[in-house]
């Protein structure tokens, strides 16, 4: 299966300024960018920076940005599943995950994880693939939000389903381990039936669930 990556932007306006979103960014522009100190949700924000890079320089890779004059406040990632996952059980070339996205303080509650998806999604490529995300509450930053569990989950279903990305159920044992965990997945309009019927089968693994 062929990568392509077309190229998409948006402004967003806020009362500090403009935000541009944009992406898929290739590495080079990525490493351009200043990287803000904040984004340090999954691991120190040079490491961040250096991850997505290299996420950036893989076929199936895509980093979409917001991006305030040179420094990135925000992002999103996709990418194939994590070989050690279940979701890589079935090798499927179209089948790639959002594995992470992550806003700074600053600038939450301004829609800019929503416009992040949006504009992931203006590539007609995104079409061709089933999308997945896993959401577990111990990755949530309730602590900086002030929202307890139910809330995040809420607020976090909502920005998913603004790049089409819906509730599907699923037999995995990390998902059912706590009721606010979730998958949600995205479906594009050229997946033919037998990647959904392939995807099914990764999704539970107990026939009976089905």
């Amino acid at each position: 299966m062929e990568h392509h990556k077309t190229y998409h932007s948006k402004k967003l306006h806020s009362e500090k300024g403009a935000l541009l979103i944009e992406g898929p960014i290739t590495p080079d522009k990525l490493a351009n960018y200043e990287f803000h100190a904040k984004l340090t949700a999954f691991r120190p924000s040079q490491k961040q920076h250096e991850a997505l890079i290299e996420i950036a320089g893989l076929p199936e890779g895509r980093i979409i940005i917001a991006r305030f004059h040179h420094t990135i406040v925000g992002y999103v990632t996709y990418v194939y599943p994590d070989p050690l996952e279940r979701w890589s059980e079935g090798n499927m070339e179209n089948l790639i995950e959002l594995g992470a996205i992550e806003v700074i303080p600053e600038f939450r509650g301004r829609s800019v994880g929503k416009t992040l998806l949006e504009v992931s999604m203006m590539d007609k490529q995104m079409e061709k693939y089933i999308i997945i995300t896993t959401e577990y509450y111990w990755h949530w930053d309730l602590k900086e939000t002030n929202k307890d569990v139910w809330e995040y989950r809420k607020m976090m279903e909502k920005m998913m389903n603004a790049g089409g990305l819906i509730w599907f159920a699923t037999d995995d044992p990390e998902i059912s381990s706590h009721p606010a965990n979730c998958l949600m997945v995205r479906i594009g309009k050229e997946v033919n039936q037998e990647s959904i019927e392939r995807f099914d089968r990764i999704r539970f693994h107990n026939r009976f669930m089905y």
